[in-house]
């Protein structure tokens, strides 16, 4: 059985996100896929996302997962820029080294209310995932059908 098509594309993500979500510029976020439940985000490298010891920040990583996860979510239920995150639990595995991140997201249930996806964030290069993420999102009852 074939999954549906992406209920948003690419381009429209970006769109929205320029528009509507101004804190991508800060991490520099680019959407490289959009699937019917599934994304894959890159965050390039930035010194300033380092933490003592010369890796990647948790905080940086959570922003990573988090928003492949609302590019994931918005890829199920269409453009809904009001769907949010209701929670978030990361677990870090392997030490990144500096340099770009990537995050695959996959959704595991596409409630009406809930969407619940799990996420795993590699550095670019290895093959040993650094982190692996499970999120919620929260979406409003309002959405297209």
């Amino acid at each position: 059985m074939t999954k549906p098509a992406p209920r948003i594309t690419v381009p429209e993500f970006e769109r929205l996100c320029l528009e509507q979500t101004p804190f991508n510029e800060l991490y520099g976020f680019v959407t490289e896929a959009i699937g019917y439940g599934s994304a894959r985000v890159r965050m390039p490298a930035n010194p300033k996302f380092l933490r003592p010891g010369g890796t990647i920040s948790g905080p940086a990583q959570m922003a990573l997962a988090d928003f492949a996860m609302y590019a994931a979510v918005l890829g199920a239920v269409g453009n809904v820029p009001m769907a949010v995150t209701t929670n978030l639990a990361i677990t870090f595995l392997n030490k990144p080294e500096p340099g770009d991140l990537v995050c695959d997201v996959r959704l595991l249930k596409i409630g009406k209310r809930l969407v619940m996806g799990d996420a795993i964030i590699h550095s670019v290069g290895r093959s040993e995932p650094v982190s692996h993420v499970t999120l919620t999102y929260s979406v409003p009852p309002d959405r297209p059908a």
